[in-house]
């Protein structure tokens, strides 16, 4: 199952470069106690190294409001992804040489155009369901961890200044493409992988409820949305993604995976670059679904951040879903050209017109170095 140039473009994440492993180092904010805080009313439990929560709950100062959802306008749909295919035109010149009665040769310059073979639409897999924001608003996401200032924008800026810096980027956008929407958004890493292995050995930390609930508020702040990213180190995408349920029932917060730290053969994140497979995708979105189905949400968007070939293995058997996009954020390291170049060797040729999946979203280049 190849995957589809949905909609190119229209996810943008901006990243510290090059990204980190946050480390939580004696001193910092603690990652969780199993206590229930009077703050928040939030459970957590676990510890900075060990960070093995029973549940998080979010309090009531996370939730957001969930309006009527609007059907989707399918004749708008199929218009906007075709214009977002950026159909390549193709202009041929031929040349026809007549000779007249009277004996005078003419020769009539013909220039024929046509476009290459698209992409879209796909007609064997499912429209997303009411509310989707795909492809009908452009996202620009701001990525990291507020307890880090090398791990992206999220925490290498105070809040009044990174915001401030958001709301410039998706003016940026909305200037260069008016006739879309922007909606912006906040990457937060909420499973971050980690140098040491911790009391479990699984090379990640699970950051607290109330480092959560200040994603979500902020993005409630901006009229936004949430990414609750996850960097599983040696745990699983089945363990860790389930253990944010009650965030992810929200009907502003999405989830992303980040494949690079996602180690299988016990290596320590960072030192090799790691891989989720389709099975790993699609228990995600499968568990997103079920939530969109239990909670009557609009879909939810799946971000998978990518940046080399072999970070997502059997892409082919991702598998389509009405309640979940799925975003292939495919961006890469370097200048511009480095990234365009890595989109198009990697991203373009798995964008077939035998796609089956037309509610996977190849996403956006950000020419940010």
């Amino acid at each position: 199952m190849a995957l589809c140039a949905a909609c190119v473009a229209y996810a943008v994440f901006i990243f510290a470069v090059p990204p980190r492993v946050l480390t939580i180092r004696p001193g910092d904010p603690p990652v969780a106690n199993a206590t229930t805080t009077q703050s928040t009313g939030v459970r957590v439990a676990g510890t900075a190294t060990s960070a093995m929560p029973d549940v998080f709950v979010p309090s009531s100062s996370s939730t957001g409001t969930l309006l009527p959802l609007t059907p989707i306008d399918i004749a708008a749909y199929n218009a906007k992804l075709f214009a977002l295919a950026n159909l390549r035109v193709i202009t041929t010149k031929s040349k026809v040489t007549s000779t007249l009665p009277t004996g005078v040769v003419t020769t009539t310059i013909i220039y024929t155009t046509s476009t290459v073979r698209s992409a879209w639409p796909v007609k064997t897999a499912p429209y997303p369901d009411a509310g989707a924001i795909l492809p009908f608003k452009r996202i620009v996401a701001y990525y990291g961890n507020f307890y880090s200032t090398q791990m992206g924008v999220l925490g290498e800026y105070p809040v009044p200044q990174m915001l401030a810096m958001l709301a410039s980027t998706t003016a940026m956008w909305a200037a260069a493409d008016p006739a879309t929407p922007v909606m912006p958004a906040l990457d937060y890493i909420a499973v971050s992988a980690q140098a040491s292995a911790g009391a479990d050995g699984k090379y990640r930390a699970r950051m607290p409820a109330n480092q959560i609930e200040k994603a979500i508020a902020l993005a409630n702040q901006i009229n936004g949305i949430v990414f609750l990213d996850i960097q599983v180190g040696l745990s699983s995408v089945e363990t860790e993604v389930p253990l944010l349920g009650n965030f992810l029932k929200l009907p502003n917060v999405e989830l992303s995976l980040d494949p690079e730290f996602a180690m299988h053969a016990g290596e320590r994140p960072g030192t090799v670059i790691g891989t989720l497979d389709a099975a790993n995708i699609n228990f995600a979105a499968q568990y997103l679904a079920n939530l969109v189905r239990q909670n009557n949400l609009p879909p939810k968007i799946l971000v998978v951040h990518r940046f080399t070939e072999d970070m997502v293995t059997d892409y082919k058997n991702i598998a389509p879903s009405p309640e979940v996009q799925i975003v292939m954020d495919m961006d890469g390291f370097g200048n511009p050209a480095k990234k365009i170049g890595t989109y198009t060797n990697v991203i373009a040729p798995e964008t077939q017109p035998t796609a089956k999946l037309h509610t996977v979203s190849i996403a956006a280049k950000s020419f940010w170095t």
